[in-house]
């Protein structure tokens, strides 16, 4: 039996931070970080009466305080009989110091792993001079013994099959159409129900978009303005007591896992909702301004390298700690497989706003901590003042999305001079951001390919429009990016577009889909996109919880072809270990063009490259590449006409455009039609297994 240490039993511990059961005391333990704040006080409330609290304590700094820790020890006969929790915290009002106490202010633990939204739930009130009583977010006290039978749960393990689908939660069974349960829909449940959905298309893992508890009225749709970093999203569960909240998000992780697939959360370490010096106070202004946040030199105002007011400032430790200890949560209690790290460029970032590329403290630690060993980390790799993609980022084996991948593959497959050598970068593996040259060795994995994400067009925007279309949003069409490197084939929208442009966007589509699957890395797209989903033009939806973002379900019986082409092409890339490997191709990979040698040319709109298996235990693959207006002959230059097989030609309807058993070639004069992408094997050599691409 645990032995009780009479001093923590009578002061409680300040380790860990939060909400603790003790079991051995039947009590709960309360700690709080706030180390400028002069007094703490503990509010209990029932779910009766959100004013005034059933129990109420100012800690005493002599005995519940070590250090800048206050903690206090609460019998479970009293906390069972409250439902929510809260602080008060004093200290002083001084903004031109960095600090910002006003004990009126109902305060959030930073580290509540449930919130609770009262009815008269007011962002304006705790706005300001005055109390926010009954009107902001509040804990949830869990009840002691809040288990999970995660039985025999395993991580799934993906290396070169890794294929990532990156999607809302809400958004993706929100709609009517989407076949899951009335009440689950745009829930962790409902997500859950289309898991064999997941499994027939063929992806290996899901980013979720972020999941950590935000404002629902400042928030936005996306959710990239997190209140507290160790809740999820009350919105997105179907319960609302702290048990079923965390159950039912480790429910579907759960169910995840048992289907292959990994989950890995975009988290948002860099800002919170409380906004500038204009902004809320709900938790980390009221408790320690100055620790949490990065402060322009006259202390009043906010350092804004991230866009939204604030700047967390991870240079901190008490807020390295927080970070981690909200990662250790996700990975050990929910069993979160990686994180996506949204502006991960703001860890770099120095109590004074500069930056230290060298060593930062908070990803040394990150990189130590035995928790994440095998743990996917991947970095957003800038903000909006700084560009650290690659070697420039210093989190060393950490993936990072590719932006320049996109914009070089974007910019080819629209028709853009002088591209092909940045082609042929991006489909090796980017080795010029990732060297594996010393003293920095990186593996081409760490490149996250995309074409589309959350930010920006959709795959099929991204062939249908020329300009944004973001009006709905309220800005007057001025927020989100200009900077598309999209083409709309020929007609601006789809009200009255021709069959000839509607038959060239889809082709566009595949020829990005192929590119994508057959280029070295790690592959991510966007959930719709394979189906052909369409957000109207609008290229920065953060606000629209609508029709406009929700998944339209009956585009898949629509466009039955292109998610057939999505899935086969996850196919053929899972059935390939030479396509997404470990090191760079070096010298298993041939270029050439049209004919040989490869046209390098600005005027070149033409590659072509054979990539050698057998190191692989794989077959050869040879990829024809036009991205010119015209049809042009290439001529394969190896091997005899009797020893390839054509897989892909993007130019050919379906289901012809992928074929299984793989089509004979009539010959090494290959015709290429106008902006398409020609995919062959090599016959295999006696000893190797043949190879089924359907999935």
């Amino acid at each position: 039996m645990q032995k009780i240490n009479p001093w923590t039993a009578a002061h409680g511990s300040p380790n860990p931070l939060g909400v603790t059961w003790v079991e051995a005391e039947q009590a709960y333990n309360f700690a709080l970080f706030s180390v400028h704040a002069t007094a703490i006080t503990l509010l209990l409330y029932s779910d009766k009466d959100l004013l005034y609290p059933i129990f109420k304590q100012t800690l005493d700094c002599l005995t519940h305080r070590s250090g800048g820790i206050w903690h206090i020890r609460v019998p479970a006969s009293t906390v069972r009989q409250a439902s929510y929790y809260a602080y008060c915290a004093e200290g002083p009002f001084a903004p031109e110091q960095g600090q910002r106490f006003d004990p009126d202010k109902i305060l959030m633990d930073p580290y509540a792993k449930s919130v609770y939204f009262p009815p008269d739930f007011n962002r304006q009130a705790s706005i300001g001079a005055g109390s926010n009583a009954g009107k902001t977010p509040l804990g949830l006290v869990a009840p002691p013994g809040n288990a999970f039978n995660w039985g025999a749960d395993q991580r799934p393990v993906h290396t070169h099959d890794t294929v990532i689908y990156e999607l809302h939660v809400r958004g993706f069974t929100r709609r009517s159409n989407s076949g899951v349960d009335t009440d689950k829909r745009g829930t962790y449940a409902g997500l859950t129900q289309r898991i064999p959905y997941l499994q027939d298309l063929g992806v290996t893992a899901v980013e979720l978009m972020p999941v950590f508890q935000f404002d629902p009225h400042e928030g936005g749709y996306w959710g990239y303005m997190p209140l507290n970093f160790f809740a999820p999203h009350h919105e997105y569960a179907l319960g609302r007591t702290e048990d079923q909240q965390i159950n039912e998000f480790r429910s579907m992780v759960k169910a995840f896992h048992a289907a292959g697939i990994e989950v890995i959360l975009d988290v948002v370490y860099n800002h919170t909702v409380e906004g500038n010096e204009l902004g809320p106070t709900y938790s980390f202004k009221g408790l320690g301004n100055s620790t949490y946040y990065l402060l322009e030199p006259d202390k009043v105002h906010y350092r804004n390298d991230t866009g939204t007011g604030n700047t967390l400032n991870c240079a901190n430790p008490i807020v390295r700690k927080m970070v981690l200890d909200s990662m250790r949560y996700w990975v050990t209690e929910m069993h979160v497989d990686g994180f996506r790290f949204d502006l991960a460029s703001i860890f770099t970032r120095n109590e004074d706003g500069s930056l230290n590329l060298k060593d930062p403290p908070i990803l040394a630690e990150i990189n130590a901590d035995p928790a994440f060993a095998g743990i996917r980390l991947i970095a957003e790799a800038w903000d909006i003042s700084t560009y650290e993609l690659g070697r420039n980022f210093p989190g060393f084996f950490w993936l990072q999305w590719n932006g320049q991948f996109r914009d070089d593959v974007r910019s080819f497959v629209k028709g853009d001079e002088g591209k092909v050598g940045a082609l042929m970068r991006r489909i090796y593996g980017s080795d010029d951001l990732f060297p594996d040259t010393l003293p920095d060795v990186y593996h081409p994995y760490q490149s996250l390919n995309y074409v589309t994400s959350h930010d920006g067009f959709c795959l099929y925007d991204l062939v249908a429009y020329n300009q944004k279309h973001n009006e709905a949003n309220g800005n007057n069409n001025t927020d989100g990016t200009d900077y598309n490197l999209s083409w709309n084939c020929g007609w601006e929208g789809d009200v009255g577009a021709p069959p000839v442009v509607l038959e060239l966007r889809q082709r566009q589509i595949k020829n990005f889909c192929a590119i994508l699957l057959l280029s070295n890395g790690t592959p991510m797209f966007c959930a719709g996109d394979e189906f052909m989903r369409t957000q109207g033009g609008n290229n920065n939806p953060y606000n629209q919880d609508n029709e406009t973002t929700w998944l339209d379900w009956d585009l898949l019986e629509k466009n039955q072809g292109m998610f057939r082409f999505f899935k086969n092409m996850i196919a053929f890339r899972k059935a390939h270990p030479s396509l997404g490997r470990s090191r760079f191709w070096r010298d298993d990979i041939r270029w050439y063009g049209t004919d040989a040698p490869t046209d390098l040319s600005p005027q070149s709109h033409t590659l072509a490259f054979c990539l050698h298996g057998a190191s692989q235990n794989d077959q050869d693959i040879y990829v024809v590449i036009n991205a010119y207006w015209q049809d042009l002959t290439f001529t394969i230059q190896e091997g005899n006409q009797r020893e390839w097989k054509r897989v892909v030609d993007t130019s050919l309807p379906f289901p012809e455009d992928f074929s299984d058993p793989p089509a004979p070639i009539p010959s090494l004069a290959y015709r290429v039609k106008a902006r398409s992408v020609v995919v062959l094997v090599r016959s295999l050599p006696p000893g190797f297994p043949a190879t089924n691409y359907l999935a």
